[in-house]
């Protein structure tokens, strides 16, 4: 007998406050209870008070010194944390296989280890019947200020509040994908159509950002277990490690120089990106997710500012949908470092949680045009 489902912690809908006997409205995002609960005695002054806050973003407020600071340093976070991308293509077809000759030993092993994965995730069959997917959950994301490093000393970390919000994300083979953000009052918009990807932030002035089509790394945090094994089928297995008292063995990929350069511009340089799986050997499944990236900036004064980010994204709660495993739950621990010449050595750590709350797969009637980049 199916299990009855459990009761979501996430806000769909809005009442008509105009009108009692109105229609509800169905929020574009879901919100978490906890972020509703705090923005008022009562349900009404809630959504009061939350109508006030949404509207609030698309008038004069925005252009105030305060407001302002806040949501670039929360655009700061959702950019970085929350919708991050990775500079690999990942080829979203149905084959996930290598041939294993004229390996060496280290990609061979890593391709057995992709095929023990793929089995854990549900097979090849099932993987393959899987054409698209719609995922709702809730973040919180919190982070430290800059602080300024003088000596290798340990110094305290000022933590800020922690900040909530929902999401939903889209995706449909081979190249298509459109997440919404919403985080405090801050909302931001990233997708790919195939041809380009981009991202956009509803309190953003300026243009939308667009570049080539790159796959969103939420996705390899759990919940795409073909795009996650095709990315490491061209991995090496470099040893072993523990993980959360789990025996895992370590998959590394480094971004080739060619990738590098065609993401790189004329005042940014791209020095390394490199991307480790960790893969339970008692389970084969993905346990640990982590890239760390390199690059370069040029000041108008031709000095050379270095920023490194380091991602760490620990994957839990694995549970079938529809015969595919998929994580539930998980926590991303950012690292960002700027040095160099002309510049003060500044850290700063970041962290977000999330949950997922549903996954569905196969939706039907998504197609390309539910894609279009604004």
């Amino acid at each position: 007998m199916k299990q009855p489902a459990a009761k979501s912690s996430l806000r769909r809908l809005c009442p008509n406050i105009g009108k009692e006997d109105g229609l509800e409205t169905v929020l574009e995002i879901p919100i978490p209870e906890e972020m509703f609960s705090s923005m008022g005695s009562n349900v009404n002054l809630r959504w009061q008070n939350m109508l006030a806050w949404m509207k609030a973003q698309t008038e004069d407020k925005l252009s105030t010194p305060t407001v302002a600071s806040r949501l670039n340093e929360l655009r700061f976070l959702l950019y970085l944390v929350g919708s991050p991308v990775i500079p690999l293509q990942v080829q979203l077809g149905h084959s996930v296989h290598r041939p294993v000759r004229d390996c060496s030993i280290e990609a061979s092993t890593a391709k057995y280890i992709v095929q023990q994965y793929i089995a854990a995730t549900g097979g090849q069959p099932a993987l393959n019947a899987v054409d698209s997917m719609c995922v709702t959950g809730q973040i919180k994301i919190s982070a430290s200020d800059f602080h300024l490093n003088h000596t290798n000393e340990t110094i305290e970390v000022k933590k800020t509040s922690e900040e909530m919000g929902g999401f939903v994300l889209w995706q449909k083979d081979p190249d298509l994908w459109c997440l919404e953000l919403l985080v405090s009052g801050c909302k931001v918009c990233c997708g790919s159509n195939g041809k380009v990807s981009w991202r956009h932030s509803s309190n953003q002035q300026t243009p939308v950002s667009r570049n080539a089509p790159r796959p969103l790394r939420r996705f390899l945090q759990g919940l795409d277990p073909r795009a996650t094994a095709n990315l490491f089928l061209d991995a090496a297995c470099i040893g072993e490690k523990i993980i959360n008292d789990e025996e895992c063995f370590i998959l590394k990929l480094e971004t080739s120089p060619a990738i590098r350069d065609a993401q790189s511009g004329p005042n940014f340089e791209i020095i390394h990106h490199t991307i480790w799986g960790y893969f339970s050997q008692r389970s084969g499944l993905l346990v640990q997710f982590e890239d760390s990236r390199l690059h370069t900036t040029r000041t108008k004064d031709d000095n050379d500012i270095f920023w490194q980010t380091s991602l760490e994204s620990v994957i839990e709660d694995y549970k079938y949908v529809d015969g595919i495993n998929v994580s539930h739950s998980g926590k991303t621990r950012v690292t960002v470092s700027r040095y160099g010449e002309q510049s003060a050595n500044h850290k700063r750590e970041l962290e977000e949680r999330w949950k997922i709350e549903e996954v569905d797969f196969n939706i039907w009637g998504l197609n390309a045009e539910s894609f279009l980049a604004p």
